[in-house]
C-alpha cells in the first residue's frame, strides 16, 4: 500500500516537473522569438533613404576655335558659363542585406549599399561670342555638360559632403548596434565582431 501511494506521489511529482520545465523552454523560445521580432523591426526603422545635400558653383570658360586656310584664318567661339548645381549623396538602407542568427544570437550585415551621388546642374552662358562660319552646336553643350559634371566630382570628392553622408550612415547602423548590445546579441560586418560605433566606422572602410 505504501509502496502503491508513493509511486503515485513520484508521478505526479514527475508530471509537474515535466510541466514545469515544458514551460521553462516555451518562456525561452518565447523570449527569443520577441527578440528576434524586436531587431527586425529596428531594421526595418533604419531602412530608409539617408540623403545629404550641398551646393556647389563654379565658373567656366569655354573657347573653341576653328583654322582655316593653312591656319591663316580662324574663327573663334566662346562663352562664360555659370553653373550652380545641387548635389545629394544618398544611401538606400532599403537595400540592407543581413543574417538574424537566432540560435547563437548574432546579427550579420552582409552587405551595405554604396552611396548614390545625383548632380543637377543649372547651366547658365554669358558673353556667347560665335560666328557663322563656327557657331555652337550641340556638340559643344555635350562638351560643357561633361566638363561641368567632371569639375563638379573633382569638388564633391575636396569637400566635406562624402564624410558627412557617411557619418549619418554610421548613425543609422548605430541603432542596430545599440540594440544588439542592450539584448546581449552581436553584430557582426566583414567576418569582424562589432563591438562600438567606432569599430563600425572602421570596418566601413575596409
Amino acid at each position: 500500500m505504501l509502496k502503491r501511494i508513493l509511486a503515485v506521489v513520484g508521478i505526479v511529482i514527475a508530471v509537474i516537473l515535466a510541466f514545469k520545465f515544458c514551460e521553462f523552454k516555451k518562456g525561452d523560445d518565447s523570449s527569443l522569438e520577441y527578440n528576434t521580432n524586436l531587431i527586425q523591426q529596428q531594421i526595418v526603422n533604419v531602412g530608409k533613404l539617408v540623403v545629404t545635400e550641398g551646393h556647389f558653383s563654379e565658373v567656366i570658360t569655354y573657347k573653341n576655335q576653328q583654322k582655316y586656310m593653312m591656319d591663316m584664318l580662324s574663327f573663334e567661339k566662346k562663352a562664360i558659363v555659370i553653373v550652380n548645381a545641387d548635389v545629394a549623396v544618398s544611401y538606400d538602407l532599403h537595400q540592407l542585406k543581413y543574417d538574424i542568427d537566432e540560435a547563437n544570437k548574432i546579427i550579420t550585415i552582409i552587405s551595405i549599399p554604396k552611396e548614390e551621388i545625383k548632380i543637377s546642374p543649372d547651366i547658365k552662358y554669358y558673353d556667347v561670342q560665335q560666328s557663322q562660319m563656327n557657331p555652337f552646336t550641340g556638340d559643344d553643350y555635350n562638351k560643357i555638360n561633361k566638363s561641368v559634371k567632371a569639375n563638379l566630382a573633382k569638388k564633391i570628392d575636396k569637400s566635406s559632403l562624402k564624410s558627412n553622408a557617411q557619418n549619418r550612415l554610421i548613425s543609422e547602423l548605430s541603432k542596430i548596434l545599440i540594440l544588439t548590445n542592450t539584448m546581449g546579441w552581436k553584430l557582426e560586418y566583414n567576418g569582424k565582431v562589432i563591438e562600438n560605433e567606432k569599430a563600425l566606422q572602421q570596418g566601413l572602410k575596409l
